[in-house]
């Protein structure tokens, strides 16, 4: 069985719960609702679920060996890598196009301070050489 396809439904920045994940096999089987959980020891995963009575939580669909949750949870660990990059990438691309505009504007501002110095000062000459003539 193959994992032909993981997708990062939903990425949270708070809380233990990072992600819910999707994962496809063979193109024809779909697992929905995996989650992506920050332990003490790092990310894990945790299957679906089911609240079964007092606390009690049972797998609702779980891979049967540990092989097989290794391979999944690799899968899962680097598309959601990949989307955290993803995240990162846009994050720096909005401040780069939020400094260019601080920039564009402090330059706009630089010019028309520039402009009004210098048509003052020319005025000011023009109207000392009137009064002195």
């Amino acid at each position: 069985m193959q994992i032909t396809d993981v997708r990062i439904r939903k990425v949270n920045d708070e809380g233990k719960m990072r992600a819910i994940v999707s994962v496809t096999f063979d193109d024809e089987f779909v697992v929905h609702d995996i989650k992506v959980i920050e332990g003490q020891n790092g990310l894990f995963i945790a299957m679906p679920s089911r609240k079964m009575g007092e606390g009690d939580f049972r797998d609702i669909a779980h891979p049967l060996t540990s092989e097989t949750r290794n391979r999944i949870k690799e899968a899962i660990f680097e598309e959601y890598h990949k989307v955290l990059e993803a995240r990162e990438a846009e994050k720096g691309q909005e401040v780069t196009a939020v400094e260019a505009e601080e920039k564009e504007a402090e330059a706009a501002q630089a010019i028309e301070m520039n402009d009004a110095e210098v048509v003052p000062a020319a005025e000011a000459e023009v109207v000392g050489e009137e009064v002195n003539a």
